[in-house]
C-alpha cells in the first residue's frame, strides 16, 4: 500500500526500510512527469485513485524522492526538504493497460518516461541509490571546483553518475552538475562533497 509519509522530512526513516527482497510479480519503478510544483498534488490524487479504484495489487508506492540539506540564509543554519526531482514522482507498479490508465490519468500527470508510449522502468541499481541516498544526511562545503570540470557523484541518490558542472554556488557550497539520466540530460544541485572530479 502506499505510503503517504514518504514526502514529508521524516521520510528518511520509512524510505530506508523499504526494499527488501523484491516480489517476483512483475512490479517496477517507473518515472511519471508531472506539472512542475504538482508533485505532491499528483501523489495524493494518485493514491487516492489507487484506493477508490482498488489497484492496490497492482499499483504499490507513490515516491517523490527528497532529501534534508542546510541552507543558509540570512547568515542562519536551517534544515530544508528539497525534492531531488522537481517534476517527477516514482511510482512502483505492474505495468499492465488498467494500471497505465489509473496512474496516466492522473490529474496533474503529463506521462511516463520512457521512449514513445512505452514506459521503461528504473533498473535495480537506480532505484537502490535513490532509496538509500534519501537515508543520508551530511553538509561539508568549501571545495574548488570550475565550470566545465568532469566530475563523478561519490555520495547520495546520484552515486557513480557522472556529469560535468554547469555551475558552481560557493555561498550555498552547491554545484549544478548535468549528468544523463531517465536517458536524457538532466541537471542535479549536488553539495561539494557529494563529487570528485575526474580526470
Amino acid at each position: 500500500m502506499p505510503e503517504p509519509e514518504m514526502d514529508l522530512p521524516e521520510a528518511d526513516e520509512t524510505g530506508g526500510e523499504t526494499q527488501p527482497e523484491r516480489p517476483d510479480d512483475g512490479r517496477a519503478w517507473y518515472v511519471v512527469h508531472t506539472y512542475s510544483g504538482y508533485e505532491n498534488k499528483v501523489k495524493t490524487n494518485l493514491e487516492r485513485r489507487v484506493e477508490s479504484m482498488g489497484m492496490q495489487d497492482k499499483i504499490f508506492r507513490v515516491l517523490i524522492p527528497t532529501e534534508e540539506e542546510i541552507d543558509f540564509r540570512d547568515g542562519k543554519k536551517r534544515i530544508v526538504t528539497r525534492k531531488i526531482f522537481p517534476g517527477y514522482v516514482l511510482v512502483e507498479m505492474i505495468m499492465q493497460d488498467d494500471s497505465w490508465y489509473v496512474v496516466r490519468n492522473t490529474p496533474g500527470v503529463t506521462g511516463f518516461v520512457g521512449s514513445g508510449n512505452r514506459p521503461i522502468p528504473l533498473d535495480e541499481a537506480e532505484v537502490r541509490a535513490i532509496l538509500h541516498g534519501m537515508e543520508e544526511e551530511e553538509a561539508r562545503p568549501k571545495v574548488a571546483f570550475d565550470v566545465g570540470d568532469p566530475v563523478r557523484v561519490v555520495s547520495g541518490p546520484f552515486v557513480n553518475f557522472t556529469g560535468v558542472i554547469d555551475e558552481v554556488n560557493l555561498e550555498r557550497g552547491k554545484l549544478r552538475v548535468i549528468v544523463s539520466m531517465f536517458g536524457r540530460e538532466t541537471p542535479v544541485e549536488l553539495e561539494f562533497h557529494q563529487v570528485e572530479k575526474t580526470l
